[in-house]
């Protein structure tokens, strides 16, 4: 690989070249999801896109402890300081205890994304087990002087922060805006500025999820439980803080402004966004009432889906746009991701079929390479796709004897295939199903016997295999070599 791993920074919102903070150790924390509700698609694409990272980096040689968190407390309606806890008010209205539906929805979560193919992180810390870390953190920011005690509530002390910091850098918010812009909630009338943000409330009577703290029974803010586990598991500064765009403001905004108030630094050295799946132009999400599971997405019960979408076609559908591109959801595109992703895996399951020659006609090299940079560049996974669909183009070429390769460039392309297509992509054949590489087998032996009905100028059957082949999908090519296939 001639060059270096480059990373869009959403912070500096430049692209940068990636140098670990203690090489060859990378840390990176990437916000889970709030586990109240089936995953969804939207879910689906950070937990892939982050995925390619882990995958890459570790490809790259370096040992990457990958902490991502799961939030099962503090995280209140409308990502504000007011309204009922998710978790709880779910727990309230199936009439469960809140552990209850955080662990259901967790095990819902892992079942998802095992299926999408994405390794499990190192590290999976559950806010609601960090409690005493998280109280830790709101007393160093009361030592420093950055947060206030009301009667009841511990907010952080926003302007008070700004007059030495640079609150807003990383979504663009300027918050001068915020406070002509920010409404006082009902409940929040205690606080010193709107803008202020909580740290630590008191749980009313009725609240389910609370704790006993030295200022009074009650329960973390949102923004508190990144700051918190991030700084237990990887230090301050780590390497790499991942999430949705969406997260941006307020929630690590909020996380910048806790860590210099707490640590007197940033949380981290480089912050990576994943962009939206909208549909029809907005956000998919929970609040919005316009997802569609993954168990919707594999079953094909929703209605804006003709068919069920395997896992790895979903994958391969988000792998198929840049991370930081908005991808807008629609069944067409899905159909067609299902034809690309047949495509790649059919020449793929050809690779241990490929004969050696005593020559190359094809730089193995310079299109391994490409692959690289199309990585480097930012993890472009959307070319790196074109090219190894210019790879699949190379082992029907090479069937057909239109190329050659040696035995030395032969192995070559078979691991680096192998290599981008299941060490970094990710893609696989499907479980419980035959896989493409078991089919390739199966219509290989179908041909020898077509074969040998040709030569015993059995023309009837020979006719009869090709044409039930082809109502399969299977496209066979007599050459005089012998006959060849591939997918329709």
């Amino acid at each position: 690989m001639s060059s270096k791993l480059t990373i869009y920074n959403s912070y500096s919102r430049k692209k940068e070249v990636f140098e670990p903070i203690d090489p060859p150790h990378v840390g990176m924390y990437v916000c889970g999801p709030t586990v109240y509700g089936d995953p969804h698609l939207g879910h689906a694409r950070a937990a892939i896109n982050f995925d390619i990272l882990f995958r890459y980096l570790r490809h790259l040689d370096y040992k990457v402890r990958y902490v991502r968190n799961i939030t099962d407390v503090g995280h209140l309606e409308n990502d504000a300081d007011e309204g009922e806890d998710k978790i709880a008010k779910k727990a309230r209205l199936e009439q469960l205890e809140p552990m209850e539906v955080a662990q259901h929805y967790t095990n819902r979560y892992h079942d998802s994304i095992q299926q999408l193919n994405c390794l499990p992180p190192s590290l999976e810390p559950h806010a609601s087990g960090h409690i005493i870390e998280q109280i830790e953190l709101v007393q160093n920011i009361l030592e420093n002087g950055l947060a206030y005690k009301t009667e009841h509530n511990i907010y952080f002390d926003l302007l008070k922060y700004a007059e030495n910091h640079p609150y807003g850098k990383l979504s663009g918010k300027i918050i001068e805006d915020l406070m002509n812009n920010t409404r006082e909630l009902k409940g929040q009338d205690d606080k010193k500025n709107a803008v202020d943000f909580a740290l630590w409330k008191k749980a009313t009577p009725g609240h389910i999820m609370k704790w006993t703290s030295p200022w009074n029974t009650g329960f973390p803010g949102w923004h508190l439980e990144c700051s918190a586990m991030g700084a237990k598991y990887l230090g301050v500064p780590f390497d790499i803080h991942g999430g949705g765009m969406d997260l941006m403001f307020p929630h690590h905004e909020s996380e910048i402004a806790q860590a210099n108030a707490a640590f007197g630094q940033d949380p981290c050295k480089y912050w990576v966004h994943n962009n939206m799946i909208t549909i029809n132009g907005q956000k998919m999400a929970k609040s919005f009432d316009n997802f569609i599971t993954l168990e919707e997405m594999f079953a094909g019960n929703h209605k804006l889906l003709t068919q069920a979408f395997s896992p790895m076609v979903t994958r391969f559908f988000i792998l198929q746009a840049h991370y930081r591109s908005t991808i807008d959801f629609s069944n067409d595109a899905l159909l067609a991701s299902e034809k690309g992703l047949d495509r790649l895996m059919s020449a793929y399951s050809k690779l241990d079929s490929l004969q050696a020659s005593e020559k190359s006609s094809i730089d193995i090299k310079a299109w391994s390479d490409s692959c690289y940079a199309m990585l480097n560049d930012d993890l472009n996974t959307a070319r790196l796709i074109a090219e190894l669909f210019e790879g699949a183009k190379y082992v029907n070429l090479l069937i057909e004897k239109k190329e050659t390769l040696t035995q030395t460039d032969l192995d070559s392309f078979r691991m680096k295939m192998k290599v981008f297509v299941e060490d970094i992509l990710g893609l696989r054949p499907e479980e419980n199903s035959a896989s493409v590489e078991d089919s390739g087998k199966f219509i290989d032996i179908l041909l020898k016997l077509r074969n040998k009905a040709r030569e015993n100028k059995d023309w009837a059957t020979s006719d009869l295999i090709r044409d039930q082949l082809k109502e399969l999908g299977v496209i066979v090519k007599d050459g005089k070599d012998g006959a060849n296939w591939e997918w329709a």
